[in-house]
Parts: structure tokens; C-alpha cells; sequence
């Protein structure tokens, strides 16, 4: 199945096997429906990859999934970028690193440049009700505070460290559990051709500013060690190049 979007500000196609559609995407979404009934609430399910995975693509083509199915409650793609600090925080504080202090916004990206806490505190006050969710401005390099209206009564939300076996990232709320992973060598050209794309992106729109500090920034490959979710339902992964659906289940 062929499917077209802008994801982040940028238009994305993407192939996704008719056989894993039907036999992994579908089901998962019905698995979804059959807690958001059981458990008469809103549903969280997480999806959590590391960069270049396809994962905001995923959630997207998940949520127009959905729509096409009979019966099927609306679905809402989410991301966790949001919950960066904001870039003048990241600015302004440093973290340590090897036992040395360093810029915070050299390492920008990292689990200890989000607010956690907040937004622990945000998927609780979203299980209750609907409410604005911040978005991640990759122009701005900037969050934009109440961007996204959530108002689906099954939320998907994509990130890095959704399953980080961490303080407060361990206890994040959550009904559902996707863990994505893929070839390290895919990752690494998907990641080197995402930063030529933003390079190219920021000379046609901004050509008088300079680009070099952002075309030297470094690419972190470096995955934090995840948590493997609960052994419930399980899929098993397929082999071969694209990114596999490697572990699902209720939590």
C-alpha cells in the first residue's frame, strides 16, 4: 500500500506491505479498540524507535488506517518532540557528560533535554480528557506550545525514549507498547540524507544565513538502552532491510 504525507513539515512516501497491513497494522488497530471499549477510556499506545526509523510516518499511516475501518474509533497521531525544553533553556544550561559539564545544546535530542516530568503529567491529565498538545517546530528548532487539539479516544504517540528504562521515563502512562527496530547501516544513511534534506530545505527559504554550524552537527547513532514491553501479544518481527515491528503489547 502506497501512501503519501507531509510528516514534519516535509512530503514523505512511504510503501507498506499489503500482507503487513493485514496481518500486523489491522490487527494491532482492532487490539487497540477492543482496550479503548474493555477499559471505556481514552487508549495511549506508544511507539518507540530509534531516529530514522519511520516512526512519524508509522503513527500517520496508522491514523488514516483507521479511519478506513469499519467500526474503528478515530485514532490521533502524536509526536514527543514537543516536550523538548524549549531552545532557550537548552541554550542557556549544560549537562554532564564522561564527567565533564558541557553545552546542553551539544547534545540536543538526548533524553535529558526533555521534560520528562511534564510530560508525565500531561499523558495523565490526556487519559482524563482532551486537551492541547505541544509540537516541535523543525524551522523554529523551537516548541510551539498547544499546538495539536487531542480530542481521539486512542492516541498514538511516537518517540526515542517512550520505553527508556530511566527515572520517570520507566513510569510513563501507557495501555499499549510498540517497539520498532531496523538495520543500524539504514539508520545511518536515513539520518545522513535527513540532515542533507534540512540543510537544502534551509538554503532555499534562508539562503543569507549561514549554514555551517548546522551542517557540522553531529548525528547521533548511539540508541539509549530501551525496555523491552511486557510479553503479551507479540508479533514475530520479519527479516529484511525496512524497519521491523519487533515487540507489541498491553501493558
Amino acid at each position: 500500500m502506497q501512501y503519501h504525507a507531509v510528516i514534519n513539515g516535509y512530503p514523505v512516501s512511504a510503501h507498506y506491505d499489503d500482507q503487513n497491513v493485514e496481518e500486523i497494522f489491522i490487527p494491532l488497530l482492532r487490539r487497540l479498540q477492543q482496550l479503548h471499549e474493555s477499559r471505556a477510556r481514552r487508549i495511549i499506545a506508544f511507539i518507540a524507535a530509534p531516529p530514522a526509523t519511520g516512526k512519524s510516518t508509522l503513527v500517520d499511516f496508522l491514523s488514516h488506517l483507521a479511519a478506513q475501518l469499519p467500526g474503528m474509533p478515530a485514532v490521533q497521531a502524536l509526536g514527543m518532540d514537543g516536550f523538548h525544553y524549549h531552545q532557550d533553556y537548552i541554550l542557556s544550561h549544560t549537562v554532564v557528560r564522561n564527567g565533564k559539564e558541557i553545552e546542553m545544546r551539544r547534545v540536543k535530542g538526548a533524553p535529558d533535554t526533555f521534560d520528562v516530568q511534564r510530560l508525565r503529567d500531561t499523558l495523565l491529565a490526556l487519559r482524563a480528557g482532551n486537551l492541547r498538545w505541544p509540537a516541535y517546530d523543525r524551522m523554529l528548532h523551537d516548541v510551539v506550545e498547544e499546538a495539536i487539539p487531542v480530542t481521539a479516544p486512542i492516541v498514538l504517540v511516537e518517540g526515542n525514549y517512550l520505553l527508556l528504562d530511566q527515572p520517570i521515563w520507566r513510569d510513563l502512562p501507557r495501555d499499549y507498547a510498540v517497539f520498532i527496530t531496523a538495520d543500524e547501516i539504514l539508520l545511518r544513511q536515513r539520518l545522513i540524507e535527513r540532515k542533507h534534506q534540512a540543510v537544502a530545505r534551509i538554503q532555499r527559504i534562508q539562503p543569507h544565513k549561514r549554514l555551517g554550524r548546522l551542517i557540522q552537527q553531529r548525528v547521533h547513532q548511539r540508541v539509549h538502552p530501551l525496555r523491552h514491553v511486557l510479553a503479551g501479544d507479540a508479533f514475530r518481527p520479519q527479516r529484511g532491510k525496512a524497519p521491523l515491528l519487533q515487540y507489541i503489547a498491553d501493558s
